[in-house]
């Protein structure tokens, strides 16, 4: 039995300079760390006692001998990639599906994780990546960018840049003292809506209106926000306002971003105190991040009080798959 256990990811800055039509003629740069929120990908062999092959548990069962018949695309694409047969699959996460965190990715990352470790082989971060995107914007033809599959897979607290060759990931150095501030002052809570981000991918194509002016000043912002984050002398309240700013600027970027009870939770968080925030992911639902101070903490709650608030730490590591023993069901390294 493997299982593996795969990030979820909050991104602050850059997001839509990862969409390969925009980086591979402008560049594009995203900031985002993982955190100790995640997704588990359990498979098994199956073994030959069944009237049926494969058995997939997820939101729905499905238990088929054909993997045509396999109705989620993500699992039937990448069992055909990896030529796995006759396997039990089971996910669960500790977070909602659809809800602006690249779970879809995650859960990618962490299949094919599991696919590798289950066949014996070892996919290293770069592999677990590349598959991921592959696997997603081309077998299954889903809208998006980049990042979600490069966060899950490297974890930890990134700026990714994109480039006409492809990406490079480099870790943001921050002091412990200045990355403990940060995380004290973000809140994060559900705005109760999910929806598919390739769904509102596709919405915000529509009219095809250009955007690259607003990617480009996004992409501009991720060299401050990382120079407030690494300069100790700059004031770490910055990175709260232009948070502020990068939301303003995505709302320009597609109707589907948004909704009107999207923007009125919004605007009450701000008018309690929060310096900045945004709705993480392509938007249309999912989770609502703010900056507080400590201060107007408890104003923002309360402004917040119909939704879920969902307490995080940053996460230090990356994608793992651990080994469980068949005798003793104890966890080996």
């Amino acid at each position: 039995m493997i299982i593996t256990k795969t990030p979820f990811r909050m991104s602050f800055f850059g997001g839509g300079t990862d969409m390969e039509s925009f980086f591979k003629e402008n560049g594009g740069a995203v900031l985002s760390t993982t955190f100790d929120k995640y997704c588990y990908v359990n498979v098994r062999h199956l073994p030959r006692f069944f009237d049926y092959s494969t058995e997939l548990s997820y939101s729905k069962t499905e238990r088929v001998t054909n993997i045509d018949d396999i109705q989620h695309p993500a699992i039937r694409n990448a069992m055909k990639m990896l030529d796995m047969h006759e396997i039990r699959l089971t996910y669960e996460a500790d977070l909602p599906a659809r809800s602006g965190l690249g779970t879809s990715s995650s859960f990618a990352v962490g299949m094919l994780n599991a696919f590798y470790a289950l066949k014996g082989k070892y996919a290293d971060k770069k592999k677990l990546a590349d598959e991921a995107i592959y696997l997603e914007c081309n077998l299954c033809q889903e809208a998006g960018g980049w990042q979600d599959q490069i966060a899950a897979s490297f974890g930890g607290f990134n700026r990714i840049n994109f480039n006409a060759d492809g990406y490079e990931v480099l870790p943001v150095i921050i002091s412990p003292e200045r990355k403990k501030q940060l995380n004290k002052n973000l809140m994060m809570f559900f705005t109760g809506f999910t929806r598919f981000s390739s769904d509102v991918q596709k919405a915000n194509a529509v009219g095809k209106q250009d955007k690259t002016a607003q990617l480009k000043e996004m992409l501009a912002l991720v060299d401050d926000a990382e120079r407030v984050l690494t300069d100790k002398n700059t004031d770490l309240d910055d990175f709260g306002r232009m948070l502020d700013h990068t939301w303003r600027l995505k709302r320009q970027t597609g109707s589907a971003v948004s909704t009107n009870s999207i923007d009125e939770l919004y605007a009450k968080g701000m008018a309690a105190g929060a310096l900045g925030g945004k709705l993480l992911g392509a938007g249309g639902g999912g989770f609502l991040v703010f900056y507080v101070q400590p201060e107007r903490q408890d104003s923002v709650r309360w402004a917040m009080r119909d939704l879920m608030h969902i307490p995080f730490e940053f996460e230090n590591g990356g994608t793992r798959v651990i080994h469980y023993s068949p005798e003793t069901y104890e966890p080996k390294n």
